[in-house]
């Protein structure tokens, strides 16, 4: 196998467990509920990373915002982010004049997210507000601000609960740190 993420993948560290990341997404449903309120909410999931974060998040809210989905790719099977975003999957809702927030699995160097918030904020969103599961600030390269974040980390290539390699470790049902090196 010349892979060196799926040659490393005994050596998965646990960053978080399934435990705290429940706790962690309780916390930030109950900041969204207490931001929202009775307005009437958008929330876009980025597919496919953000699917089990964003589940989880709706079924801990009280509010009952409007869901839709958006697809973008920057990965590939690499592990770092290209510098073309390719947008597979528009939202379906129509968002002017709407409370939007958008959920997120990982926002790394700022590509991803500056695209699709360009996008969606050309719509006239009354707000457009971001939730990363994972942020990882001191890899960005295009300022991006997320206003509910999961965990900060400083680096590392992540997987599991959504957040996959080539497809490989999404179901896992807690984060993992890979190591990339040899």
């Amino acid at each position: 196998m010349d892979d060196p993420i799926l040659r490393n993948a005994h050596r998965m560290r646990l960053l978080y467990d399934a435990d705290s990341i429940a706790r962690r997404v309780r916390e930030l449903a109950a900041e969204i509920d207490a931001l929202y309120k009775d307005e009437p909410l958008v929330m876009i999931c980025v597919l496919k990373g953000a699917f089990m974060f964003f589940s989880d998040l709706v079924k801990n809210l009280t509010i009952s915002p409007e869901l839709d989905f958006v697809r973008l790719s920057s990965y590939g099977s690499q592990t770092t982010s290209s510098r073309s975003v390719s947008f597979t999957k528009d939202v379906e809702s129509p968002l002017t004049d709407r409370h939007v927030l958008v959920i997120e699995d990982i926002v790394d160097s700022g590509r991803t997210m500056d695209f699709l918030l360009r996008q969606l904020s050309a719509r006239g969103p009354r707000s457009l507000r971001l939730a990363a599961l994972l942020d990882k600030k001191e890899r960005r390269e295009v300022p991006v601000f997320a206003h509910f974040v999961g965990f900060a980390l400083p680096a590392g290539f992540i997987v599991g609960y959504g957040l996959d390699y080539a497809e490989h470790f999404r179901a896992l049902p807690a984060l993992y740190e890979i190591p990339c090196g040899e």
